[in-house]
């Protein structure tokens, strides 16, 4: 700091201190940075000023000087009220910006996040960071960046920048946050000592650092109350940059150019699996992961599922699980009650006629998990046991649980599958499957459409019904009957409504099985909501 630039330090305190005309500069910049700090910190900063912040972090030493300004002014702060949980939330945003080898690009970045998490307040983390992507952007584009981004070689920013957070969110932690500390207080000190003779100021400047000592003695018992607000407000910006490098990537964006085969009919799957013997299908006798018998454990889930407890009292909220139907139990091999806390991200695997808000999902770990395999379309039958007639694919859509929520499901591992026309063979499951849902008549479910579908080697999509139109219809159908209304009516989803889900994004893995096998025609698909890209609120 014994070298600081007197125009740059003008500069990068103007903007800090929010003043429009330039002081006379000091023949001392050490005493122009005493004298700055002595007016009042605009703690409510525009929307412009965030950006002139996210900017100067791409300047060398302005932006270091300006890191100071705000640790001061955080200290100062706390001095007066150490109770105060936000103000020690603000002191530890301030020093990740001065953690060693933190990028310029990203400091500013999350000095932009940081900002419209500090506007909008603690309560309202996910709407400050939804708020914080478009302007984000905005700064992405802007011409320094983008020498930036040359210069480093970057090239998928969003996925990028998400990355380097995470390796950032690794390292917050009371150690981390105390050794940042106690190497500004020793740059305090150099900048305290360069005015100690000046009358009046050197006493003020004394005096900030006996407050900011002050504040370091008591941080190591307060840092650790403020680690998790910080980890949501990283998290969160983490899973907002990963939505839109999906989004941006492999959203679904004219969905009149994607067409649909609809869905495979059980015995052309069996025919077809017999024939080409697919390396997914397990060949054994014995269920390599056996399924749980629902009468084992009926009890105990209609328990947790209860809304009211054993003596009749009304249950928390945050104690009822989902009802499980005896199907559902059976595709488990065990079987956990679980509450995910926030912020967390869940993925369903899916096709243009499945539900967005239903049963089956999958954590981050093992999406990825199938995303990295050789194959990840074989990997998700064999090790999810999925059957082809059950589920085409070819989408997924993202679950978003927020930071301060929590979600309470089944998890536990998939049970193998089999089919009695299908002997010797099994989907052998193994991996972690996540169960929960809501009720079909939540406003929060999918709205569906059903489609008649004409014969012919073209066939069209005839005139659809609604959900409530087919249930009426099917109401007092036999099961054979139901079954062949259903194999001559093609499902399609009209619109996602759950505000959490995201999608529906590409897999990547296509939407034909046995290379379009079995059902020859496709169907274009109809100009939908639920068929083009949205994220959740």
């Amino acid at each position: 700091m014994a070298e600081v630039n007197a125009t740059q330090l003008r500069d990068a305190l103007a903007w800090a201190t929010d003043e429009e005309e330039a002081h006379a500069l000091s023949t001392n910049p050490f005493v122009w940075f005493w004298e700055a700090i002595e007016g009042d910190f605009n703690e409510n900063r525009s929307t412009s000023q965030i950006l002139i912040d996210a900017g100067i972090s791409m300047i060398p030493l302005v932006d270091q000087v300006c890191d100071l300004r705000d640790l001061i002014a955080n200290c100062r702060k706390l001095s007066k009220d150490q109770t105060d949980l936000w103000n020690w939330v603000a002191l530890v945003l301030t020093l990740i910006g001065l953690f060693p080898a933190l990028g310029s690009l990203v400091k500013g970045v999350l000095k932009i996040f940081f900002g419209f998490v500090w506007k909008y307040g603690a309560d309202k983390i996910s709407d400050a960071v939804d708020a914080a992507m478009s302007w984000t952007i905005s700064f992405l584009r802007r011409r320094r960046v983008q020498e930036y981004l040359k210069a480093h070689k970057v090239d998928e920013i969003l996925k990028w920048l998400a990355t380097e957070i995470k390796g950032v969110r690794a390292k917050i932690k009371v150690s981390e946050l105390t050794a940042a500390f106690d190497r500004t207080i020793k740059v305090v000190e150099v900048m305290s000592g360069k005015v100690q003779l000046v009358p009046v100021l050197g006493g003020k400047a004394k005096q900030a650092l006996v407050e900011i000592k002050k504040i370091r003695l008591a941080a190591d018992k307060h840092f650790a109350r403020a680690l998790k607000p910080v980890q949501d407000i990283v998290d969160t910006a983490i899973l907002r940059l990963e939505r839109e490098a999906l989004q941006s990537r492999n959203g679904i964006v004219d969905v009149k150019n994607i067409h649909y085969r609809g869905a495979l009919p059980e015995a052309a799957a069996v025919a077809l699996m017999r024939k080409r013997k697919p390396k997914w299908l397990t060949k054994k006798a014995g269920a390599v992961h056996p399924e749980i018998e629902p009468d084992d454990v009926r009890f105990d889930v209609d328990a947790k599922a209860s809304s009211k407890t054993a003596s009749g009292k009304p249950k928390d909220r945050k104690d009822i699980f989902p009802a499980l139907t005896d199907e559902n139990i059976r595709s488990f091999h065990t079987l956990t009650a679980a509450a995910i806390k926030g912020p967390a991200r869940l993925y369903r695997i899916l096709a243009p006629n499945s539900r967005g808000m239903s049963d089956c999902w999958v954590s981050e770990e093992v999406f990825k998990k199938l995303q990295s395999a050789a194959d990840p379309k074989s990997a998700w039958r064999q090790f999810l046991a999925v059957w082809p007639d059950w589920n085409v694919d070819g989408q997924f859509v993202i679950y978003d649980i927020k930071a301060g929520e929590s979600l309470n499901v089944w998890r536990g591992t998939a049970s193998s599958q089999t089919k009695s026309s299908l002997p010797g063979y099994q989907l052998e499951g193994g991996y972690e499957q996540i169960v929960f849902k809501v009720e079909r008549t939540d406003p929060r479910n999918d709205r569906m459409l059903y489609y008649k579908v004409g014969g012919g080697n073209n066939p069209r999509l005839g005139k659809p019904m609604t959900q409530s139109e087919v249930s009426s219809i099917t109401a007092t159908m036999n099961a054979s009957q139901r079954k062949a209304f259903f194999d001559s009516h093609l499902s399609v989803r009209e619109k996602i409504a759950h505000p959490n889900i995201s999608g529906p994004f590409e897999t990547g893995w296509g939407y034909t099985e046995f290379d379009g096998a079995g059902m020859a025609s496709k169907i274009g698909l109809p100009d939908l909501p639920g068929q083009i890209t949205s994220t959740g609120r």
